[in-house]
């Protein structure tokens, strides 16, 4: 009886409420449609349509919100103004810890370099600062406006609630993960692995995941797009063959989710929410009278109930926007533009790929030794490893070559500095470590299907 008094009435109003935002999210966030010849989703068209219309000044835009944020960020540290310490978001945003200030600082160094074309080449030139800055920045700018001002639609109205407990007894003894995760597997999947951590970081930081799971998350299922998906194969010149590799993919990391998170770090990870407890207040057991289905759509009407103003959701999307554009843009140009530049110009990442040549020579894999030197380049820029690929003459290795970069996933240009520079608890020195196990896990799964496909 007590139940039925909590249960929030089901009035039309709830209904619609649930209802129509939880449609057009989907619809925006996870309906493949076909745009240019190209299977995307709705969100994706309207960052390209933001591309395609400013193509000429985004540059320039992303030049000037990092350089603004990084000169705002000295004036709060030495002036520290009012309005800036009394407001908790804008405080966030230009007051970071010393740490994040040097790297925001540095971000900027980097953008202005490259966009006058000053300074150390290595810095600035094509396949450094200017691909982070022309190629990466300009498209996370219009993913982030959109994805931002629109996550709401996803997070606010019951959807997460919905699907949540309808996913349970999936992602719970695989995954070990609540239900709603899978949400953001799909969107990730389907869009973008930026639209991915973004979700995490906002669900972690309402308190819906533990440090675990926003870890694990984050670092498994912000899957690479269908769309760059393509990318990559093209790159190998072996896109007649995407249906195999795009299956290769799914496969090898269908099997990386459920064993990288119980090695550590991640298995270390502690099981506590933000705000330091251990108790969830989202119970996924399903009550007595109800069947997985009406429970989930019980706890989506809950949650619509308690939509009061759509004024308070506007400007939950526009806080979104403005915290991924400000605040993570000037770290994914720094870590990246850093990474890149060690790719480039040191041998460092071709001694670190040396030990896994027995293991390529072990797995029956053509040109082992120029395979070794791409697998941990991935680390820098997912696309480094197809780029040096494209000149092995092997099939069969390429197609490794591209799955494997596919699936590794963390990478510093774009990912891993997303994870950095979110809520989400994990550090650098971990994600290098999770990187090598997911490609010590992949790696003999991508070679198995290809000794069957070729």
């Amino acid at each position: 009886m007590h139940q039925q008094a909590v249960a929030p009435p089901k009035s039309i109003n709830n209904w619609l409420m649930f209802i129509i935002p939880s449609l057009i999210g989907v619809f925006l966030f996870m309906a493949p449609i076909n745009f240019d010849g190209d299977i995307t989703i709705p969100i994706a068209v309207l960052a390209k349509t933001i591309q395609s219309h400013f193509e000429n000044s985004l540059t320039s835009i992303v030049t000037g919100v990092i350089s603004f944020t990084a000169i705002m960020s000295i004036i709060t540290k030495l002036f520290k103004p009012g309005f800036v310490i009394r407001n908790s978001f804008i405080n966030g945003l230009l007051n970071p810890s010393l740490m994040w200030f040097i790297v925001q600082q540095l971000g900027a160094i980097f953008a202005v370099m490259t966009y006058f074309n000053i300074g150390p080449v290595m810095f600035r030139n094509d396949a450094t600062g200017g691909l982070v800055l022309n190629n990466l920045l300009p498209v996370l700018f219009s993913v982030f406006i959109f994805a931002g001002l629109l996550l709401p639609l996803l997070l606010n109205f019951g959807l997460l609630e919905f699907f949540g407990t309808l996913f349970t007894r999936i992602m719970r003894p695989i995954f070990g993960l609540p239900g709603r995760s899978s949400v953001n597997c799909i969107a990730s999947w389907l869009g973008d692995g930026s639209v991915g951590v973004l979700l995490t970081s906002k669900q972690y930081e309402s308190g819906m995941y533990t440090q675990r799971e926003a870890a694990v998350i984050g670092t498994t299922f912000s899957a690479v797009s269908i769309t760059f998906s393509l990318v990559v194969i093209a790159q190998v010149n072996l896109e007649h063959m995407f249906a195999p590799f795009y299956l290769t993919v799914c496969l090898a990391g269908l099997v990386a989710a459920i064993i990288v998170p119980r090695l550590p770090p991640l298995s270390r990870k502690k099981n506590v929410y933000i705000n330091g407890t251990t108790e969830s207040s989202h119970d996924e057991t399903v009550p007595e009278g109800h069947n997985i289905f009406s429970y989930g759509i019980e706890q989506a009407l809950k949650k619509a109930a308690e939509v009061k103003s759509l004024p308070v959701i506007v400007v939950d999307g526009l806080k979104n926007a403005v915290d991924m554009v400000f605040g993570v843009l000037p770290v994914v140009m720094a870590i990246g533009t850093m990474a890149l530049v060690i790719a480039e110009n040191t041998p460092i990442f071709d001694y670190l790929g040396m030990p896994f040549i027995p293991f390529l020579e072990l797995l029956h894999i053509p040109e082992a030794e120029a395979a070794s030197k791409t697998i941990v380049v991935g680390f820098a820029d997912m696309f480094l490893p197809s780029i040096l690929a494209s000149t092995i003459q092997s099939d069969m290795t390429r197609f490794i070559i591209a799955a494997m970069s596919v699936t590794q996933l963390i990478y510093m240009s774009e990912i891993g500095a997303l994870l950095i520079g979110s809520k989400v608890p994990v550090k650098a020195w971990e994600l290098f470590v999770i990187f090598i196990l997911r490609t010590l896990v992949t790696l003999p799964v991508i070679a198995l299907m290809a000794h069957l496909i070729f």
